[in-house]
């Protein structure tokens, strides 16, 4: 069945890898070295599983009764920590290396080597007690941290770091690490084995959206088409009356103001909502870039615009003008905030401030983040098109608050995929437009319109009511290879 219920199961697939209610799952390799205390190994584990299971997070880890203390030291117990997690390779996140005294690194190294995961390592190490330095109690986790890190960097497995060289499992400073590793998880995860929907051809126009689907196969992203005259075929086929059609329409009426619109404007995207949700779920496909200047306009006479914000809404990103790369962006902000994402245009200046800028489209954003919003006409096209073809658009003023952006791109001559990721907000700047707008800050705003134009990335930009910049960036450039620069104050 292609109706709301299967929106929702496409919504709930889509806002992340696993469904919000199911626990994300690390990986656990506790450290050990026998010279060092090792009952600080025994008491070091059930911390981390603490420190775990308090954050709601499944740990994969060897019983204390596998090896000791449940520990990693030997090449044999190594051995038995890495066939542990390759039966659990579909569920595990990422992985922890705790480190409560020096730790052995080859052992670290080797569990990570056989067990060939692929997926983040986060390293942590317990801090020593000034009063309990002893023989009996000093952990040296601080020396260990770096020797583990030596080695994975020999064995050329990739691995992230906690803001402090050492941080207590049980420490507010090493949650926060834990949540921005979640993050990172999470977009690994989730852009590895990704699948985006095609809807339409590249409007002839925007050559600015040009990508190759080579590029992103080769990163394990893989792009499904389907042509608008596809699409249309299917909407001819349904009934004013079918199921799929009125709960489509109900959801519409119930999710934007709609007291302007012609009702047969409204049925037109339900139809088109219910056939693009359908093809999604049949696809398999997450994500979405969908045609619309100006085809749909003259030949079906609706914008998508509301359909593509709710879809957004609900954590199945829509692009416009078919910006499959555009998209990306938006998954992996959507995938480290489990918010929705937008796709915005860097559109005006603001006044003569060199940090702040016009973003704005006209408009699918998700009504996460408006103000408030309503249904309406789209202005820019109105009078080429006639203002009865191109009801749909969601217009309305941006809400501030904190804003993560982000903008991907294949770069078909060097055969890679590039990018920029950074951070700013949206304001209460007046502002007097149509669409959907609204007024950012971002600190060295010049810096980063320069970077953009000097290479040649593309108007749009993902934007997100986030601060996730950093567990993007982690994400694409360590663990994905992708060559992405973050803009930093």
């Amino acid at each position: 069945m292609c109706g709301m219920q299967a929106f929702a199961e496409n919504a709930r697939r889509g806002t992340m890898t696993q469904p919000e209610n199911t626990p994300m799952v690390l990986g656990v390799i506790v450290g050990n070295r026998g010279f060092f205390p090792d009952h600080l190994a025994r008491s070091g584990r059930r911390d981390m599983i603490s420190a775990l299971t308090a954050r709601g997070i499944k740990p994969i880890i060897l019983d204390e009764s596998e090896s000791k203390f449940g520990a990693v030291e030997t090449r044999q117990e190594a051995a038995r920590c890495a066939e542990l997690f390759k039966k659990h390779r579909e569920q595990i996140d990422g992985i922890v290396v705790t480190l409560p005294n020096f730790g052995d690194e080859r052992a670290i190294a080797e569990t990570l080597r056989m067990a060939n995961l692929g997926v983040p390592v986060l390293m942590q190490a317990t801090p020593d007690t000034p009063s309990k330095m002893t023989i009996r109690d000093r952990r040296d986790s601080f020396c260990g941290k770096m020797s583990a890190c030596n080695n994975l960097a020999q064995y050329g497995i990739p691995y992230s770091l906690t803001s402090l060289h050492t941080e207590a499992p049980d420490s507010e400073i090493f949650r926060k690490d834990l949540d921005w590793f979640l993050a990172v998880c999470r977009v690994a995860k989730g852009l590895r084995k990704l699948r985006i929907g095609a809807v339409g051809a590249r409007p002839a126009a925007f050559n600015t959206v040009r990508y190759s689907e080579k590029i992103l196969e080769s990163a394990g992203i893989s792009v499904e088409t389907l042509d608008l005259s596809e699409v249309l075929g299917r909407i001819g086929r349904l009934k004013d009356d079918d199921k799929k059609v009125t709960e489509r329409l109900g959801a519409i009426r119930q999710y934007v103001q709609t007291n302007s619109i012609p009702e047969a404007a409204l049925v037109k995207m339900a139809k088109l909502g219910a056939v693009i949700d359908c093809w999604m779920r049949e696809t398999e496909v997450t994500i979405s870039a969908i045609q619309c200047w100006t085809s749909l306009e003259e030949f079906f006479g609706v914008v998508p615009c509301t359909v593509m914000s709710m879809m957004s809404d609900q954590g199945l990103s829509s692009a416009c003008e078919v910006d499959v790369a555009g998209v990306i962006g938006m998954h992996a902000l959507q995938l480290a905030s489990r918010t929705p994402s937008a796709l915005l245009d860097w559109n005006n200046n603001y006044a003569d401030d060199p940090d702040k800028a016009v973003c704005f489209h006209c408009s699918n954003l998700p009504k996460h983040f408006f103000r408030d919003v309503r249904m309406d006409f789209q202005e820019i096209i109105a009078g080429t098109v006639g203002k009865e073809n191109t009801f749909g658009t969601c217009v309305g003023r941006v809400k501030s608050g904190p804003m993560s952006f982000a903008r991907f791109s294949t770069s078909d001559r060097e055969g890679k995929i590039s990018g920029y990721v950074g951070e700013g907000e949206f304001t209460d700047d007046p502002l007097e437009t149509f669409g959907g707008a609204g007024v950012v800050r971002i600190p060295e705003l010049q810096k980063l319109l320069r970077l953009i134009c000097e290479r040649g990335f593309e108007h749009h930009v993902a934007a997100n009511f986030s601060t996730v910049s950093s567990a993007v960036h982690e994400a694409t450039t360590r663990y994905l290879n992708w060559d992405v620069y973050w803009h930093k104050q």
